[in-house]
Protein backbone atom coordinates (compact mmCIF):
# COMPACT_ATOMS: atom_id res chain seq x y z
CA UNK A 1 0.00 0.00 0.00
CA UNK A 2 2.94 2.68 1.03
CA UNK A 3 5.08 1.87 -2.09
CA UNK A 4 1.20 2.11 -4.63
CA UNK A 5 0.56 5.40 -2.77
CA UNK A 6 3.76 7.05 -2.83
CA UNK A 7 3.81 6.48 -6.47
CA UNK A 8 0.50 7.83 -7.32
CA UNK A 9 1.73 10.96 -5.41
CA UNK A 10 5.10 11.15 -7.02
CA UNK A 11 2.92 10.82 -10.18
CA UNK A 12 1.14 13.85 -8.93
CA UNK A 13 3.82 15.77 -8.02
CA UNK A 14 5.84 15.36 -10.99
CA UNK A 15 3.36 16.04 -13.12
CA UNK A 16 2.49 19.15 -11.71
CA UNK A 17 5.59 20.61 -11.39
CA UNK A 18 5.93 19.95 -14.81
CA UNK A 19 2.85 21.50 -15.62
CA UNK A 20 4.02 24.47 -14.18
CA UNK A 21 7.80 24.69 -15.29
CA UNK A 22 7.80 23.96 -18.69
CA UNK A 23 5.71 26.82 -20.00
CA UNK A 24 7.74 28.99 -17.97
CA UNK A 25 10.79 27.64 -19.63
CA UNK A 26 9.30 28.30 -23.01
CA UNK A 27 9.18 31.72 -22.39
CA UNK A 28 12.14 31.76 -21.07
CA UNK A 29 13.83 30.41 -23.44
CA UNK A 30 12.28 32.88 -25.77
CA UNK A 31 14.10 35.85 -24.19
CA UNK A 32 17.56 34.37 -22.73
CA UNK A 33 19.02 30.67 -23.65
CA UNK A 34 21.02 31.26 -20.63
CA UNK A 35 17.57 31.60 -18.92
CA UNK A 36 17.17 28.06 -20.24
CA UNK A 37 20.60 26.43 -18.85
CA UNK A 38 19.19 28.19 -15.43
CA UNK A 39 16.20 27.04 -15.43
CA UNK A 40 16.41 22.90 -16.47
CA UNK A 41 18.59 22.08 -13.32
CA UNK A 42 15.96 23.77 -11.12
CA UNK A 43 13.59 22.36 -12.87
CA UNK A 44 15.70 18.69 -12.23
CA UNK A 45 15.90 19.39 -8.35
CA UNK A 46 11.75 20.60 -8.25
CA UNK A 47 10.82 17.29 -9.20
CA UNK A 48 13.50 15.45 -7.46
CA UNK A 49 12.52 17.42 -4.24
CA UNK A 50 8.83 16.38 -4.97
CA UNK A 51 9.51 12.28 -5.17
CA UNK A 52 11.13 13.02 -1.89
CA UNK A 53 8.69 15.16 -0.14
CA UNK A 54 5.77 12.78 -1.48
CA UNK A 55 7.56 9.69 0.03
CA UNK A 56 7.58 11.19 3.05
CA UNK A 57 4.25 12.14 3.25
CA UNK A 58 3.08 8.55 2.10
CA UNK A 59 5.31 6.72 4.77
CA UNK A 60 3.28 8.63 7.04
CA UNK A 61 -0.28 8.41 5.74
CA UNK A 62 0.24 4.52 5.21
CA UNK A 63 1.43 3.87 8.67
CA UNK A 64 -1.56 4.07 10.75
CA UNK A 65 -3.48 2.36 8.08
CA UNK A 66 -1.16 -0.05 7.80
CA UNK A 67 -1.08 -0.65 11.33
CA UNK A 68 -4.63 -0.82 12.02
CA UNK A 69 -4.65 -3.49 8.78
CA UNK A 70 -2.08 -5.33 10.95
CA UNK A 71 -4.16 -5.30 14.12
CA UNK A 72 -7.20 -6.30 12.24
CA UNK A 73 -5.34 -9.38 11.05
CA UNK A 74 -4.28 -10.06 14.42
CA UNK A 75 -8.04 -9.78 16.11
CA UNK A 76 -8.40 -12.01 13.13
CA UNK A 77 -6.12 -14.84 13.69
CA UNK A 78 -6.50 -14.60 17.75
CA UNK A 79 -4.49 -12.29 18.94
CA UNK A 80 -6.33 -9.87 20.68
CA UNK A 81 -3.97 -7.51 21.34
CA UNK A 82 -4.97 -3.74 21.44
CA UNK A 83 -3.54 -1.23 18.82
CA UNK A 84 -2.91 1.23 21.69
CA UNK A 85 -2.39 4.19 19.68
CA UNK A 86 -3.62 6.72 18.45
CA UNK A 87 -2.67 9.77 15.04
CA UNK A 88 -4.73 12.71 15.68
CA UNK A 89 -6.66 11.82 12.28
CA UNK A 90 -10.75 11.96 13.96
CA UNK A 91 -11.72 8.60 11.43
CA UNK A 92 -8.04 6.98 11.73
CA UNK A 93 -8.78 7.03 15.83
CA UNK A 94 -12.64 6.09 15.64
CA UNK A 95 -11.51 2.87 13.87
CA UNK A 96 -8.54 2.35 16.66
CA UNK A 97 -11.01 2.58 19.54
CA UNK A 98 -13.41 0.46 17.38
CA UNK A 99 -10.54 -2.33 17.12
CA UNK A 100 -9.64 -2.09 20.94
CA UNK A 101 -13.29 -2.44 21.86
CA UNK A 102 -13.35 -5.65 19.91
CA UNK A 103 -9.88 -6.88 20.99
CA UNK A 104 -10.96 -5.90 24.65
CA UNK A 105 -13.98 -7.85 24.57
CA UNK A 106 -12.40 -10.93 22.67
CA UNK A 107 -10.07 -10.92 25.67
CA UNK A 108 -12.90 -11.27 28.42
CA UNK A 109 -14.42 -13.89 26.37
CA UNK A 110 -11.22 -16.27 25.99
CA UNK A 111 -10.77 -15.62 29.71
CA UNK A 112 -14.06 -16.24 30.76
CA UNK A 113 -14.09 -19.38 29.08
CA UNK A 114 -10.28 -20.88 29.86
CA UNK A 115 -11.81 -19.83 33.79
CA UNK A 116 -15.19 -21.57 33.20
CA UNK A 117 -13.31 -24.82 31.63
CA UNK A 118 -10.99 -24.68 34.78
CA UNK A 119 -13.71 -24.11 37.14
CA UNK A 120 -16.16 -26.65 36.23
CA UNK A 121 -13.30 -29.50 35.81
CA UNK A 122 -12.92 -28.56 40.06
CA UNK A 123 -16.15 -28.24 40.89
CA UNK A 124 -17.45 -31.55 38.90
CA UNK A 125 -14.54 -32.94 41.04
CA UNK A 126 -16.30 -32.95 44.48
CA UNK A 127 -19.76 -34.72 43.60
CA UNK A 128 -17.99 -36.99 41.20
CA UNK A 129 -15.76 -37.95 44.20
CA UNK A 130 -18.23 -38.27 46.56
CA UNK A 131 -20.38 -40.27 43.84
CA UNK A 132 -17.55 -42.78 43.70
CA UNK A 133 -17.03 -43.05 47.06
CA UNK A 134 -20.89 -44.26 47.29
CA UNK A 135 -20.38 -46.93 44.47
CA UNK A 136 -17.76 -48.54 46.17
CA UNK A 137 -19.54 -48.46 49.53
CA UNK A 138 -22.06 -50.58 47.29
CA UNK A 139 -19.77 -53.14 46.11
CA UNK A 140 -18.27 -53.64 49.04
CA UNK A 141 -21.68 -54.34 51.03
CA UNK A 142 -23.25 -56.35 48.11
CA UNK A 143 -24.24 -59.27 50.73
CA UNK A 144 -26.23 -56.54 52.70
CA UNK A 145 -29.47 -55.64 50.85
CA UNK A 146 -30.12 -52.21 53.19
CA UNK A 147 -26.78 -50.97 53.20
CA UNK A 148 -26.77 -51.17 49.04
CA UNK A 149 -30.19 -49.47 49.59
CA UNK A 150 -29.06 -46.99 51.68
CA UNK A 151 -25.85 -46.06 49.82
CA UNK A 152 -28.06 -46.58 46.42
CA UNK A 153 -30.24 -43.68 47.53
CA UNK A 154 -27.43 -41.78 48.43
CA UNK A 155 -25.61 -42.32 45.56
CA UNK A 156 -28.66 -41.18 43.75
CA UNK A 157 -28.91 -37.99 45.45
CA UNK A 158 -24.87 -37.63 44.36
CA UNK A 159 -25.86 -37.93 40.51
CA UNK A 160 -29.01 -35.15 41.00
CA UNK A 161 -26.29 -32.79 42.61
CA UNK A 162 -24.12 -33.50 39.85
CA UNK A 163 -26.79 -32.69 37.17
CA UNK A 164 -27.43 -29.42 39.00
CA UNK A 165 -23.43 -28.57 38.95
CA UNK A 166 -23.44 -29.46 34.98
CA UNK A 167 -26.74 -26.85 35.02
CA UNK A 168 -25.43 -24.39 36.77
CA UNK A 169 -21.97 -24.13 34.64
CA UNK A 170 -23.85 -24.25 31.45
CA UNK A 171 -26.01 -21.12 32.38
CA UNK A 172 -25.88 -18.21 30.59
CA UNK A 173 -24.31 -16.75 34.20
CA UNK A 174 -22.02 -19.06 34.94
CA UNK A 175 -22.22 -18.05 38.58
CA UNK A 176 -25.12 -18.43 41.29
CA UNK A 177 -26.24 -15.49 41.47
CA UNK A 178 -27.85 -13.29 44.60
CA UNK A 179 -31.21 -12.90 42.43
CA UNK A 180 -31.39 -17.54 42.70
CA UNK A 181 -31.28 -17.15 46.55
CA UNK A 182 -33.82 -17.88 48.88
CA UNK A 183 -34.20 -18.77 53.14
CA UNK A 184 -32.78 -22.20 52.95
CA UNK A 185 -31.80 -24.29 55.81
CA UNK A 186 -28.68 -24.25 56.95
CA UNK A 187 -28.77 -27.21 59.25
CA UNK A 188 -29.99 -29.45 55.67
CA UNK A 189 -27.26 -28.43 53.74
CA UNK A 190 -24.43 -29.31 56.37
CA UNK A 191 -25.87 -32.71 57.42
CA UNK A 192 -25.85 -33.17 53.19
CA UNK A 193 -22.31 -32.26 52.91
CA UNK A 194 -21.31 -34.34 56.24
CA UNK A 195 -23.02 -37.71 55.01
CA UNK A 196 -21.38 -37.49 51.78
CA UNK A 197 -18.14 -36.79 53.09
CA UNK A 198 -18.28 -39.12 55.86
CA UNK A 199 -17.10 -42.69 53.84
CA UNK A 200 -13.57 -40.53 52.50
CA UNK A 201 -13.10 -40.06 56.12
CA UNK A 202 -13.71 -42.94 57.69
CA UNK A 203 -11.17 -44.12 55.40
CA UNK A 204 -8.77 -42.13 56.15
CA UNK A 205 -9.19 -43.17 59.93
CA UNK A 206 -10.64 -39.02 60.55
CA UNK A 207 -14.07 -38.48 61.85
CA UNK A 208 -16.33 -35.27 61.92
CA UNK A 209 -18.09 -33.74 64.73
CA UNK A 210 -20.75 -31.24 64.25
CA UNK A 211 -21.62 -28.57 67.11
CA UNK A 212 -23.43 -25.38 67.72
CA UNK A 213 -26.39 -24.02 67.25
CA UNK A 214 -29.39 -25.17 64.94
CA UNK A 215 -32.28 -24.86 63.11
CA UNK A 216 -30.16 -21.90 61.59
CA UNK A 217 -31.55 -20.56 58.00
CA UNK A 218 -29.70 -18.51 55.92
CA UNK A 219 -30.14 -16.57 52.21
CA UNK A 220 -28.55 -18.55 50.00
CA UNK A 221 -28.25 -20.54 47.05
CA UNK A 222 -28.61 -24.50 48.15
CA UNK A 223 -26.34 -25.19 45.25
CA UNK A 224 -23.78 -22.61 46.48
CA UNK A 225 -23.88 -23.41 49.48
CA UNK A 226 -23.24 -27.21 49.47
CA UNK A 227 -20.19 -26.56 46.78
CA UNK A 228 -18.62 -24.06 49.50
CA UNK A 229 -18.88 -26.79 52.61
CA UNK A 230 -17.37 -29.64 50.56
CA UNK A 231 -14.82 -27.41 49.17
CA UNK A 232 -13.75 -27.39 52.89
CA UNK A 233 -14.04 -30.29 53.87
CA UNK A 234 -12.67 -31.72 50.79
CA UNK A 235 -9.59 -29.00 52.13
CA UNK A 236 -9.50 -30.41 55.60
CA UNK A 237 -9.19 -33.91 54.34
CA UNK A 238 -6.57 -33.19 52.06
CA UNK A 239 -4.58 -30.60 53.55
CA UNK A 240 -5.47 -31.16 57.13
CA UNK A 241 -5.10 -33.55 60.31
CA UNK A 242 -7.23 -35.04 62.84
CA UNK A 243 -10.93 -34.47 63.80
CA UNK A 244 -12.53 -31.97 61.36
CA UNK A 245 -14.88 -29.86 63.49
CA UNK A 246 -17.85 -27.96 61.89
CA UNK A 247 -19.25 -25.37 64.36
CA UNK A 248 -22.92 -23.20 63.39
CA UNK A 249 -23.35 -19.85 65.16
CA UNK A 250 -25.15 -16.95 64.42
CA UNK A 251 -25.07 -13.18 64.65
CA UNK A 252 -27.99 -10.68 64.22
CA UNK A 253 -26.79 -9.64 60.32
CA UNK A 254 -25.00 -13.49 59.73
CA UNK A 255 -25.26 -17.54 60.14
CA UNK A 256 -21.22 -18.61 60.76
CA UNK A 257 -20.27 -21.82 59.56
CA UNK A 258 -16.50 -22.25 60.91
CA UNK A 259 -14.89 -25.43 59.73
CA UNK A 260 -11.52 -26.77 61.70
CA UNK A 261 -9.08 -29.41 61.90
CA UNK A 262 -6.06 -30.21 63.67
CA UNK A 263 -3.83 -29.90 60.92
CA UNK A 264 -0.40 -27.67 60.97
CA UNK A 265 -2.84 -24.59 58.98
CA UNK A 266 -2.02 -22.32 56.36
CA UNK A 267 1.81 -21.32 55.58
CA UNK A 268 2.08 -17.67 57.05
CA UNK A 269 3.51 -16.86 53.94
CA UNK A 270 0.31 -17.90 51.80
CA UNK A 271 -2.10 -16.03 54.37
CA UNK A 272 -2.54 -12.77 52.83
CA UNK A 273 -3.32 -15.18 49.39
CA UNK A 274 -4.94 -18.11 50.21
CA UNK A 275 -8.11 -17.35 48.41
CA UNK A 276 -6.52 -16.48 45.21
CA UNK A 277 -6.32 -18.55 42.45
CA UNK A 278 -3.53 -21.02 41.25
CA UNK A 279 -2.47 -20.60 45.74
CA UNK A 280 -2.16 -24.10 47.30
CA UNK A 281 -0.57 -25.20 50.15
CA UNK A 282 0.68 -28.24 47.96
CA UNK A 283 2.73 -28.71 45.25
CA UNK A 284 -0.01 -30.94 43.35
CA UNK A 285 -2.53 -28.54 44.98
CA UNK A 286 -4.72 -26.76 42.16
CA UNK A 287 -5.66 -23.50 43.80
CA UNK A 288 -9.13 -23.08 42.98
CA UNK A 289 -11.02 -24.77 45.47
CA UNK A 290 -10.95 -21.74 48.15
CA UNK A 291 -10.88 -19.12 45.76
CA UNK A 292 -14.30 -20.75 44.19
CA UNK A 293 -15.61 -20.99 47.40
CA UNK A 294 -15.10 -17.01 47.84
CA UNK A 295 -16.71 -16.31 44.61
CA UNK A 296 -19.42 -18.43 45.39
CA UNK A 297 -20.25 -17.33 49.06
CA UNK A 298 -19.68 -13.40 47.73
CA UNK A 299 -22.38 -13.89 45.04
CA UNK A 300 -24.63 -14.76 47.58
CA UNK A 301 -24.13 -11.88 49.61
CA UNK A 302 -21.57 -13.53 52.22
CA UNK A 303 -17.84 -13.82 52.83
CA UNK A 304 -15.64 -16.44 53.80
CA UNK A 305 -12.48 -16.00 55.76
CA UNK A 306 -9.26 -17.29 57.29
CA UNK A 307 -10.28 -17.03 61.25
CA UNK A 308 -7.12 -18.64 62.52
CA UNK A 309 -4.33 -20.09 61.13
CA UNK A 310 -3.25 -22.89 63.18
CA UNK A 311 -4.78 -24.43 63.58
CA UNK A 312 -6.79 -23.81 60.75
CA UNK A 313 -10.01 -22.40 60.61
CA UNK A 314 -11.97 -21.22 57.85
CA UNK A 315 -15.33 -19.08 58.51
CA UNK A 316 -18.13 -18.58 55.94
CA UNK A 317 -20.36 -15.99 56.91
CA UNK A 318 -23.93 -15.93 54.85
CA UNK A 319 -26.74 -13.21 55.23
CA UNK A 320 -29.79 -13.95 57.56
CA UNK A 321 -31.98 -11.12 55.83
CA UNK A 322 -32.68 -10.93 52.14
CA UNK A 323 -30.76 -9.02 49.75
CA UNK A 324 -31.87 -5.34 49.15
CA UNK A 325 -34.90 -4.97 47.29
CA UNK A 326 -36.36 -7.81 48.06
CA UNK A 327 -39.14 -7.91 50.72
CA UNK A 328 -38.29 -10.43 53.41
CA UNK A 329 -40.76 -13.49 53.65
CA UNK A 330 -42.66 -14.58 56.21
CA UNK A 331 -41.49 -17.27 58.10
CA UNK A 332 -43.82 -20.56 58.49
CA UNK A 333 -41.55 -22.33 61.09
CA UNK A 334 -38.14 -23.69 62.24
CA UNK A 335 -36.15 -25.42 59.74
Amino acid sequence: MRRRLWLSAAAVAVAAALVAAVPLLVVAADRDAGLLALGLPLLVVAVGGAVVLTGMVAQRAARPVEELADAAGRLGTGDPRPVGRRYGVSELDQVADGLDSVSRRVTNLLTADRELAIDASHQLRTPLTALSMRLEEMIAAADEPDVVREEGTAALAQAERLAEVVTQLLSPARRVGAGSAGLISVDKIVLQQITEWEPAFRRAGRKMVLIGESRLQAYVTPGGLAQVIATLLDNALMHGKGTVTIRRTQSASSVVIEVEDEGNGVPAELVSRIFERSVSGRPEGTGLGLALARTMTTADGGRIVLARRRPPVFAVFLPRNPPSGRPKPGRSGPA
